[in-house]
């Protein structure tokens, strides 16, 4: 047992094995980019060949080091998670051995919230092939003496950082698909890396009156590179699918929903001529549909996404106004507005004017609003002008 770092680094570079502390159990660590001492890894441990090893690095630079085509949701996972209990699977640089990665493509990087483990790794200036200290089969040891009782006299030594903090091991997530995968559900949690990933997009709002030319508004953002989300979609798309919303829906209002299908217009019926039953409402759906676009946002990071626009009449005030970079209103002449709910919906004027009445006016928009786009022109001057607009939130919002 060794406190002597700078003695187990001298070890680590000369093909021997250290075992070492993390904040999840102890690894047992070898030269990464040594095939000879990572094969010992295995025989010591009785380790199963066709396993891949994880890689210990000191920092977010192991992710060009040793992988490529690394996404940015990698970068963004390693901002926020590293040092910490998180293992990053992405495509495998050339360097790395075959036998590191069991004949496959991909690696896993992982950084160490230990202190003597960093300083181990920066003196080495090698990435550590690290598996849990046990034999295949044994459970994960927590304490250098547990390493002990597993390979004292079979390994060269081992650093006593103490008992880990966590005992259990790092979650891995594959970022080499998308979606992206939870290969082992380890310490972090992954509600935290979904949550990581879908704050890491920048996210516009799109908002205004019905026939103000919303969507044409989401079209441009779309051609201009960002994800684009239409909230009124998300919601039908869980009407269809979601359970748990239906059951919600089904307890809170009784015969809305029959044989798994919602019943639009008896549940119409008995919201909008009640407040406090639409209030009921929304409360059930706005978690869902914020639920479902959140993985929307965490698939677009994960898979190098930056940007995103949603289109949704009812965003100011709401809690998702908080997470926007920023919030776009489009309003249009009445009359305008008009014309398209006829020309879309075949309604009568009188009733299509009653519904564009009962909504906000524009000053609303203008005044909870960072930016507005007037459409009051021809379409191809209103598509202009969303593009200028989206591209030039984009530059100014460029994520490195």
């Amino acid at each position: 047992m060794t406190d002597h770092i700078v003695q187990a680094a001298d070890i680590i570079k000369t093909g021997g094995l250290v075992a070492v502390p993390t904040e999840t159990v102890y690894g047992l660590a070898a030269d990464g980019l040594n095939a000879q001492a990572v094969e010992r890894i295995y025989e010591v441990k009785g380790r199963p060949a066709v396993k891949p090893l994880s890689l210990m690095a000191p920092g977010k630079e192991a992710l060009d080091l040793y992988g490529r085509d690394v996404p940015r949701g990698a970068v963004v996972l390693a901002d926020r998670f590293w040092p910490g209990p998180l293992t990053i699977v992405v495509k495998a640089d050339q360097k790395i051995p075959s036998i590191v990665l069991a004949g496959g493509d991909t690696v896993g990087l992982r950084c160490p919230d230990s202190e003597k483990t960093l300083e181990l790794l920066r003196l080495c200036g090698r990435p550590l092939a690290a598996p849990s200290a046990n034999p295949s089969g044994a459970a994960s040891p927590k304490t250098a003496d547990e390493v002990l009782a597993y390979f004292d006299g079979a390994i060269e030594a081992v650093i006593d950082g103490g008992p880990c903090t966590l005992g259990t091991e790092s979650t891995i997530v594959d970022l080499t698909q998308t979606p992206y995968r939870i290969l082992r559900q380890g310490a972090l949690a992954a509600g935290e890396i979904r949550r990581a990933l879908a704050d890491s997009v920048y996210l516009v709002g799109i908002t205004g009156g019905t026939g103000t030319g919303k969507t044409t508004a989401l079209s441009s953002a779309e051609a201009n590179g960002m994800l684009a989300i239409d909230a009124d979609a998300v919601y039908h798309d869980l009407c269809e699918t979601c359970a748990p919303m239906l059951a919600e829906i089904e307890e809170r209002f009784p015969g809305a929903v029959e044989d798994g299908v919602l019943r639009r217009k008896k549940l119409g019926r008995a919201v909008f001529s009640d407040a406090e039953a639409l209030t009921d409402l929304n409360a059930i759906t706005y978690k869902y549909v914020v639920d479902a676009i959140d993985k929307l946002l965490a698939d677009h990071a994960a898979a190098g996404g930056a940007y995103a626009a949603i289109d949704a009449i009812n965003l100011i005030g709401t809690p998702l106004q908080k997470r926007l970079g920023a919030l776009v209103g489009v309003t249009a002449p009445e009359g305008d507005r008009v014309a398209r709910l006829i020309a879309r919906e075949g309604v009568s004027e009188d009733y299509a004017r009653l519904r564009i009445r009962a909504q906000k006016p524009d000053g609303y928009f203008e005044t909870n609003c960072d930016h507005i786009l007037r459409n009051d022109g021809s379409r191809e001057d209103f598509r202009l002008a969303c593009d200028e607009l989206f591209k030039k939130l984009m530059e100014e919002n460029a994520h490195g």
